[in-house]
């Protein structure tokens, strides 16, 4: 007789649940550190300080979770395409009833309380691609197949950046990764990468090194080439490429210069040379990188960091959390935080390939490429390697709205893989 399924004992993956809390505890007590005050000697669990706020969104955050796991597996999968057509809902009511916080128009605000759909939205696309793949016959190789795919992905990037939300936005690219997994082409994200790669350079070097660059690739290409190949046709699609190259590198300071909005582009000209306007546009990565390097290799000690402490890293508790991280922890602190994301994101990757159905495969792939993504640019932007966007580090950074959203992520995946952990014990 089969044994009944019970989602808190056996059928949930531990060891990701193990990850999970650890990030969370070590996130809650680096909140607590990033705003602690050695004059006032607040308490853990004091409800006026951000720590105390994060604990309630943690408590909050565990009754979500037993939720999604009391639940049945199908749910999440039949409501799929509501989820998303509920969140663009909410992005396009934010846009008209959303609160300016900063700048972002993307806050609802109740008293206190504030949240933001666009963090909820990545799980909702997430879903809907994962229920669109599902379906027989989809191919990433079709043009049909990639149109309605791009749609999903697309439409709430473009009502979250009407809501002046970049950071969320650029997000949604992390789905190539499961894309890629699934049979997208390899020469898309190439591209890609590609555009991103000669972006920066356009923006380091003068674009007549990078034409010379260009052009010394494609003599080498061609010499290469075995000899069959070298046609006509060939080499008229090479020189159609080279030539799209170089109108990409020519209009990088058009868009950087006209398109942009000023804020965003002191961020990428910070990002290029962290030494212009120290005192201004410069001041975030110029503390961040003082913060993290004044830990030096086991850092100062709990509640001892002194550039967190005196306010000269901004957003300590939120964007900048990793901050805190390195100048209290040092470099092997802030490397057991990796690996604790490293050993998240392995876990996930292999329960995803051990999905029975392609639904859960897909949306595993999504869940681990959201949070790389986010890793990736949180760490990224403290250290100068990447832009500052202003995204969470996740289940670190304070708020209620990024460790809700991250938790479901993670925990309906857990729910659609104890699925298959109850069929293999049958």
């Amino acid at each position: 007789m089969a044994r009944r399924n019970d989602p808190f004992t056996q059928d949930i993956d531990w060891l990701t649940l193990i990850l999970y809390l650890g990030c969370i505890t070590l996130g809650w007590l680096n909140v607590y550190a990033a705003v602690y005050s050695p004059e006032e000697h607040t308490s853990l669990f004091d409800m006026s300080t951000n720590a105390g706020k994060q604990l309630m969104w943690i408590g909050t955050t565990a009754i979500l979770v037993i939720c999604i796991l009391v639940v049945n597996h199908k749910f999440f999968d039949s409501f799929a395409y509501l989820f998303y057509a509920f969140m663009i809902l909410m992005l396009l009511l934010v846009l008209v009833a959303g609160a300016n916080i900063k700048g972002s128009h993307s806050w609802f605000k109740f008293g206190g309380f504030q949240i933001q759909p666009a963090e909820f939205a990545k799980m909702a696309t997430a879903l809907a691609l994962a229920k669109y793949l599902d379906n027989p016959g989809v191919s990433l190789t079709k043009q049909k197949d990639l149109m309605y795919i791009a749609g999903i992905i697309v439409l709430p990037c473009i009502l979250i950046l009407a809501s002046n939300e970049t950071g969320s936005t650029l997000v949604f690219a992390s789905f190539t990764i499961m894309l890629y997994r699934e049979g997208l082409p390899g020469w898309i994200p190439a591209i890609g990468i590609t555009a991103a790669a000669l972006f920066v350079l356009a923006l380091i070097f003068p674009k007549l090194y990078i034409f010379a660059g260009i052009i010394l690739l494609l003599v080498l290409f061609i010499a290469l080439m075995p000899r069959y190949n070298r046609n006509l046709n060939n080499l008229l699609s090479l020189g159609v490429l080279v030539a799209g190259m170089m109108i990409f590198v020519t209009g990088v300071d058009f868009f950087v210069n006209s398109v942009l909005q000023k804020h965003q582009r002191n961020r990428i000209k910070v990002l290029v040379d962290p030494t212009i306007d120290p005192l201004g546009v410069g001041w975030n990565v110029t503390q961040a990188k003082i913060a993290i390097g004044s830990g030096r290799l086991q850092g100062k000690g709990f509640l001892e960091g002194t550039q967190t402490k005196f306010d000269f890293v901004p957003e300590q508790s939120t964007d900048f959390i990793f901050c805190t991280i390195g100048e209290e922890h040092g470099f092997i602190g802030s490397a057991v935080v990796l690996a604790l994301f490293v050993g998240l994101l392995a876990r996930i990757v292999i329960l995803a390939e051990k999905q029975r159905s392609k639904f859960a495969r897909v949306y595993g792939y999504c869940v681990a490429g959201i949070i790389f993504f986010h890793v990736m640019v949180n760490v990224g932007m403290t250290i100068g390697l990447m832009p500052v966007i202003g995204i969470p580090l996740p289940f670190f950074s304070y708020g209620g709205s990024s460790l809700w959203s991250f938790s479901i992520l993670l925990f309906i995946f857990l729910k659609l893989d104890s699925r298959r952990t109850a069929l293999s014990r049958r």
